[in-house]
């Protein structure tokens, strides 16, 4: 095999070691049930982009402020 071959792939385990891509998938998650809760009461899908925008508007810092740890 060719050295691209084998160091083609990341390191196993490296989602679940990473905190920051830990966090990623769950604001994106939260952007996606945002998404879909806004689309049912237009009754259309209202489009990633547009839920990004909405929910950072709306919802970011108080979900970051609830899952940071809390300061003593």
């Amino acid at each position: 095999m060719s050295p691209t071959t084998t160091n083609a792939k990341p390191s196993k385990g490296f989602a679940e070691r990473s905190s920051l891509y830990q966090e990623f998938l769950a604001e994106r998650e939260e952007i996606l049930r945002h998404k879909w809760i806004e689309s049912e009461k237009k009754g259309k899908d209202i489009g990633f982009e547009r839920a990004l925008l909405d929910w950072i508007r709306k919802h970011r810092e108080n979900w970051r402020s609830e899952r940071s740890p809390r300061k003593k």
